[in-house]
């Protein structure tokens, strides 16, 4: 059968790529052999993110042959994070998540648009 013959063909050139974001935002751009545009931007189910200006990216080449690429992250890093923890930041402000169930926020804390008073902390 055709598409029995076709199903796990390598794609010409490479198929995952990294490269400095030229246009921030979702859609976004980067630099990957040339300047590509209108990367659809991928994250995990839940979270939403828009890359920045000049952060590396690794765009995925999708398509038959591989011309929709997407952006799909950042490069982790992990330093100082225990196994099963998650940290989400955005400039000054970070949410950390840990596995016994302590969640640390750092930033001003509001929530449905009312400022939170921290515990020895003025808002």
């Amino acid at each position: 059968m055709f598409l029995a013959k076709r199903e796990g063909r390598p794609l010409g050139g490479g198929t995952a790529l990294t490269g400095p974001v030229t246009l921030p935002g979702d859609p976004a751009g980067a630099w990957i052999e040339g300047e590509r545009r209108a990367l659809a931007v991928y994250a995990p189910g839940g979270y939403h993110w828009a890359p920045g200006l000049g952060d590396e990216v690794l765009v995925l080449k999708t398509g038959e042959r591989g011309e929709l690429p997407c952006a799909l992250g950042v490069p982790a890093q992990s330093g100082g994070l225990q196994p099963g923890e998650v940290l989400i930041t955005a400039g000054a402000a970070a949410i950390r998540l840990k596995p016994d169930g302590t969640v640390d926020v750092t930033g001003r804390l509001t929530v449905n648009g009312t400022p939170v008073a921290l515990q020895g902390v003025a808002v």
